[in-house]
């Protein structure tokens, strides 16, 4: 029954998400209350994704380190410059919606993208690797991309901020990847297979009371919003189709570029939202509020692209084999 759950909520999953953040919306006196029991669901989202990861995977992605250097290179190099860009060009003048289109795309790499990249069968060591030192990182990348790009000082409680971030990513991925390493592979499946419904239940009820919290940014439709929505995700999905060529380009095997299309072009979108409404005016938060509308959106477009992809090649390569010598 729970793999019939499963495969029902992999299906419908392009539109999981826009309902979670409708409901959110709707709901959200309701809702906003629960806001504390996110890092818990993540938590265990980021467990359950870790249960197909094990030290040898881990290891093997730092001993070979460019697949995690062209994750970084699109996430905070490449992405950063582009949305500062367009956002001059869009919105000239405009500081505020500059700096979040900014902050929306210089923030870590989703930990979601762990459950993406383990549906579609990348390389799961590799996407806990780019997810662990990117998350790391963040502390210090994030304020000084701000200032560098966008001028902007960003104050923020950096201990709070890692530690809440081990608590969610760090800890419940080592602790997923020991029942790997030590466990009995069979079991270890069963568990991850089980696990595999309730992480895409607990992705809706994240995005929900995300979208709860930051209702009020979301209820002004407008020719402005609309586009700052369609710039939005036109900068979101660069980010997939980016990190899509250079593994290709590169020539890296299939699950990595697997691994490099999520990575690169997800975000920790929940945390920008936090980072916005917190420490910036309103304005700069509805750029990264709206991210959220499409990040799982995107994320089922390019996992069906990905499957078209490997389909043709299959048929391409049955074609071949299938020809008399």
């Amino acid at each position: 029954m729970l793999q019939t759950i499963n495969q029902t909520l992999g299906k419908i999953m392009p539109l999981l998400t826009p309902v979670s953040v409708v409901s959110g919306v709707l709901l959200s006196a309701y809702l906003n209350g629960f806001a504390d029991f996110v890092p818990w669901i993540f938590a265990f989202m980021t467990f359950a994704g870790s249960l197909a990861a094990n030290f040898q995977s881990l290891k093997a992605a730092v001993i070979h380190p460019l697949p995690m250097l062209l994750a970084l290179f699109v996430l905070h190099i490449f992405m950063p410059l582009l949305a500062l860009a367009t956002g001059h060009l869009v919105f000239h003048g405009d500081s505020l919606t500059i700096t979040g289109l900014v902050l929306g795309v210089v923030i870590p790499t989703g930990i979601t993208s762990m459950i993406w990249a383990a549906m579609h069968k990348g390389n799961v060591g590799l996407t806990l690797s780019i997810i662990l030192i990117d998350t790391i990182l963040s502390p210090f990348i994030v304020p000084f991309s701000l200032s560098v790009l966008a001028g902007a000082h960003v104050e923020m409680d950096v201990a709070g901020m890692m530690k809440g971030l081990f608590g969610m990513v760090v800890i419940p991925s080592l602790l997923g990847m020991l029942v790997n390493q030590f466990s009995d592979p069979e079991k270890t499946a069963r568990l991850s297979a089980n696990c595999a419904p309730f992480s895409k239940i607990g992705l809706a009820l994240v995005v929900a009371i995300n979208s709860s919290v930051v209702a009020p940014y979301l209820k002004s439709v407008d020719l402005r919003f609309l586009t700052i929505a369609v710039t939005v995700f036109l900068v979101a999905f660069t980010g997939y189709v980016t990190a899509w060529l250079l593994g290709r380009l590169l020539k890296r095997p299939q699950e990595e570029i697997t691994a490099l299309i999520f990575t690169g072009g997800m975000r920790n979108i929940s945390a920008g939202a936090v980072l916005a409404t917190s420490f910036f005016p309103a304005k700069v938060a509805v750029p990264v509020v709206i991210g959220m509308l499409f990040q799982q959106i995107l994320a089922a477009l390019f996992g069906q692209m990905l499957a078209r992809s490997k389909l043709k090649k299959s048929c391409h390569v049955d074609k071949k084999t299938s020809l008399p010598s």
